[in-house]
């Protein structure tokens, strides 16, 4: 990974992915279960069957190896201006079923609370490695945001940095604890709670809302009541809960936009667990969902040309 001297970001540099699957027909999906004589013998889950199975990304956008350390940094070209550093984190897939037609929407709250288990679980095994800043994990959903494999999974990556919209939160919620006293991200939560107006779903445990400043066509932040830094710090009891609130939501999300005879149109969206970091600043975060999409409505995506981008 190289660091952006303009920014101040570092730019995981992972070119193999270019050659990585793109859309492979149903029977060579290498995220189905084994299949004797399937068309693709090179999968990723060697048995017929399974609920929830994770997994190290066969391409990687960041990988640690043996004997390397984020300290084995070097100058590019020689040039102090550009730094480099091996990216030592870690990606890992989690397949949420191994019906391959299927989607986080249509599964029950049981399969739900086994992939939160697995969320928390490798949360906490991920951030206790050696380097490892923040933990993420998260969905893309749908070809229009992007997606190479249809079959229903997500992701986990463990970076060895800090990301830049995590940064950002970050100088916030510390500008705002020092001039407030207050914890910004409960703040809003709790603002957002009071007002209403935005909130579109609330449980026991959970609150969903739209956020006074969204930044996309459809965009919804899903918090949790109490103070929680991140996945393995929820209860027993909130986790029961999020797998119910979860499906309610996306099944939600799913019927928000309609064809022309009234056909509910599958959201394609981009959905991802804000965590506290790991190290400095950690005090500063709260667990918190981010679900949004780039439709604008029906059959119109949302481009991020000119300005934007």
């Amino acid at each position: 990974m190289r660091l952006d001297p303009l920014t101040g970001e570092w730019i995981p540099m992972a070119s193999h992915r270019m050659n990585r699957t793109f859309l492979p027909a149903a029977d060579s999906c290498p995220l189905c279960p084994a299949r004797p004589g399937a068309a693709y013998s090179d999968g990723e889950i060697p048995d017929t069957d399974y609920d929830v199975a994770v997994f190290e990304n066969r391409f990687p956008a960041l990988m640690q190896l043996p004997g390397v350390t984020l300290d084995d940094g070097w100058a590019v070209d020689g040039e102090d201006l550009w730094q480099a550093r091996p990216a030592a984190g870690r990606c890992e897939v989690v397949c949420f079923s191994a019906d391959h037609a299927s989607s986080f929407a249509d599964l029950s709250p049981q399969r739900v609370r086994t992939i939160i288990e697995a969320w928390a679980d490798r949360t906490a095994a991920l951030g206790a490695l050696d380097g490892v800043r923040q933990v993420f994990a998260f969905e893309n959903r749908g070809r229009e945001i992007g997606v190479t494999l249809p079959h229903p999974h997500g992701q986990i990556y463990a970076f060895p940095f800090i990301t830049p919209r995590t940064q950002a939160m970050l100088r916030q919620a510390a500008e705002y604890r020092d001039r407030t006293g207050g914890h910004l991200l409960a703040d809003v939560v709790a603002a957002e709670r009071r007002a209403g107006t935005r909130v579109v779903l609330t449980s026991e445990h959970w609150t969903a809302y739209v956020p006074a400043a969204a930044r996309w066509p459809v965009e919804v932040h899903l918090a949790p009541n109490r103070d929680v830094l991140d996945l393995p710090g929820l209860t027993d009891a909130e986790r029961d809960d999020l797998a119910v609130v979860y499906l309610e939501l996306l099944r939600r999300l799913d019927r928000f936009f309609v064809e022309v005879d009234g056909t509910a149109i599958p959201l394609p969206y981009i959905a991802g667990w804000h965590q506290a970091v790991v190290g400095e600043g950690r005090e500063l975060g709260r667990l918190h969902l981010q679900v949004f999409s780039v439709l604008r409505a029906a059959g119109k995506l949302k481009y991020l040309a000119g300005v934007e981008s």
